[in-house]
């Protein structure tokens, strides 16, 4: 009975040095509360979206396509690149607030859907330095189409929301198009 008191002491004696010892590991999250990150907001923000794929300083650029490209109606599986001006009118002398920067790809067989993954990159006033992320699809002969906002940074922190857009002015000959974008974006 006596070894098993001794084992026993024993065995108690290093748990509590395993407990009090001090570990190597660092904590790899913290549990903030709402009062450290601020109140959230909602923002409307309203602009044009320039679209220019022909000329001499086109904003959207095809960078692939598959050698099946030019055999669908929509153009599947070609993907451009963008910086697009983003405008307070719809006049391409607009004053600029700031860009759309990303791709949109033809991901649709047999209808005019495009998926849209871009970054609103705003460069004026108070949004200056701060940005949306959109990831959608985009059906561009609807006369309006919503696409999500899944986050955003600067102002725009732990952004949700989505943006709703429609035709504003459409040259397909001159490859120009003007969208107008009416963005609601919940954010802290």
């Amino acid at each position: 009975m006596a070894k098993a008191k001794t084992f026993s002491l024993i065995n108690l004696i290093l748990s509590l040095l395993v407990i009090s010892l001090p570990s190597n590991s660092q904590e790899f999250s913290t549990k903030l509360s709402k009062r450290k990150i601020g109140r959230e907001k909602l923002t409307h923000l309203h602009f044009y979206f320039h679209d220019v794929l022909h000329g001499r300083h086109p904003t959207a650029v095809v960078v692939a396509q598959a050698s099946t490209t030019a055999s669908y109606r929509y153009k599947f599986g070609e993907v451009l690149i963008i910086d697009d001006r983003l405008t307070v009118g719809p006049n391409l002398s607009s004053r600029v607030v700031g860009r759309a920067q990303g791709m949109y790809a033809s991901a649709d067989v047999s209808d005019a859907g495009l998926l849209m993954v871009f970054n609103f990159v705003f460069t004026d006033g108070k949004f200056n330095g701060s940005t949306l992320s959109v990831v959608g699809r985009n059906a561009v002969l609807s006369a309006v189409r919503e696409m999500p906002i899944i986050g955003g940074s600067g102002i725009f922190l732990f952004a949700r929301g989505y943006a709703r857009t429609r035709t504003h002015f459409l040259d397909l000959g001159r490859g120009y198009a003007v969208e107008e974008y009416d963005v609601y974006v919940f954010h802290y």
